[in-house]
């Protein structure tokens, strides 16, 4: 897995179009995981770090974690774009995810739950606490404590037929114990839950400083 991360300058037309819309955002982030314009491009997924509502002046930092080095020439054809590009620090989730260890966490996702066949957004914070406790079931993690920075209903507007889209926002922060690293590296690589395309499902860790754990 690599990690990268973007400083978007808002004042450039383009990132501030991108910042504006996750869908936006996931086509141009797209070209640098595409070997040519024609092809899908390779697993990855991103979040935009945010500190409140408006967007720091100095520039706007985007996280990625993918399963392949970026083709990062794509962004350095749009002048301006993005202030700064640290790129492609490779990480060996095998070497660093060690069962027992504790870890820091964030994840911005979309807690759902499915009723007669159709998703629906989870609003309530007990609610989305005990999503993402089922969902460390499944991903070989266990959650000890978390808590809901921020929570909102979002609206985005997909393709050419302008299509609305609108997803319930959760970002959440907290600590975690790695019960089974080959899931949670899966994890760490495919992300969790819904929306991925739109910046969310991606979970990021740092571990407790007095274990004896590596640095993700």
């Amino acid at each position: 897995m690599y990690l990268s991360k973007l400083v978007l300058d808002p004042n450039h037309p383009q990132a501030r179009r991108d910042l504006a819309n996750a869908y936006e955002m996931h086509r141009t982030l797209s070209r640098v995981f595409s070997e040519t314009p024609d092809l899908p491009p390779a697993r990855f997924l991103w979040r935009l770090e945010q500190g409140g509502n408006r967007l720091p002046d100095d520039g706007a930092i985007v996280l990625l974690q993918s399963a392949t080095a970026g083709r990062w020439q794509s962004l350095r054809e749009l002048p301006g774009y993005a202030n700064t590009v640290n790129p492609d620090k490779q990480v060996v989730l095998e070497q660093l995810l060690r069962a027992g260890c504790n870890y820091v966490f964030r994840i911005v996702c979309n807690p759902t739950v499915t009723r007669a066949g159709k998703r629906y957004g989870l609003l309530h914070e007990d609610e989305q606490l005990a999503w993402l406790v089922r969902q460390g079931h499944m991903h070989g993690f266990k959650l000890l404590n978390a808590h809901v920075g921020r929570s909102e209903r979002v609206s985005y507007r997909r393709g050419r037929a302008k299509q609305r889209i609108t997803l319930q926002v959760v970002q959440v922060d907290g600590l975690l114990r790695a019960d089974d690293p080959q899931r949670l590296g899966h994890a760490l690589v495919n992300g969790i839950g819904h929306g991925k395309a739109m910046g969310l499902g991606m979970l990021s860790l740092a571990p407790v400083r007095d274990q004896n754990c590596s640095i993700i």
